[in-house]
């Protein structure tokens, strides 16, 4: 088995209020739906149990499922960091920010995510996979960008 990792940066300005976008960001329910690829979250207190559908394109059938504990700095910060139970390993994880920042436009929405997997491929793979990972994050991020402006009935300013 190899780690395979890829990372992600985006940001915009949301045509919404910030309490709006961080009570989208804090439910667990309402990521799941806006999420492609996202089967479910559940919810313990700050972790969060993420199931994945399968993930296209890695070259095997995988459908990932990691957790991730939430801290929070209202309004402004929410961060998940791979926290997998005591005793259980888990093949993939996520660490992530949302920054919020209040705008006159609304909030400004910064999104850092890293995405790790363990894959039952060599490691010459390396480029091959970490470009695959990169195109599912870019998706997904597409996905999550236009269900979260739905849903909050905001549009977007590129920064």
């Amino acid at each position: 088995m190899t780690w395979f990792e890829a990372s992600r940066t985006s940001e915009a300005v949301v045509t919404a209020q910030r309490s709006a976008v961080w009570d989208a960001l804090v439910d667990p329910d309402a990521i799941a739906s806006m999420t492609p690829l996202v089967e479910r979250i559940e919810a313990d207190g700050d972790h969060w149990h993420w199931q994945l559908q399968t993930v296209p394109g890695l070259g095997v059938s995988l459908a990932p499922a990691f957790t991730a504990r939430l801290e929070t700095d209202e309004p402004h910060r929410i961060e998940f960091v791979h926290d997998p139970p005591e005793g259980r390993h888990e093949r993939a994880g996520v660490d992530g920010v949302y920054d919020l920042i209040e705008v006159a436009e609304g909030t400004h929405l910064r999104i850092e995510l890293g995405v790790r997997v363990d894959l039952p491929l060599p490691r010459l793979a390396r480029p091959a996979v970490t470009s695959t990972i990169q195109g599912v994050l870019a998706s997904m991020g597409k996905g999550f960008s236009a269900a979260l402006l739905e849903r909050l009935g905001a549009e977007q300013l590129d920064t």
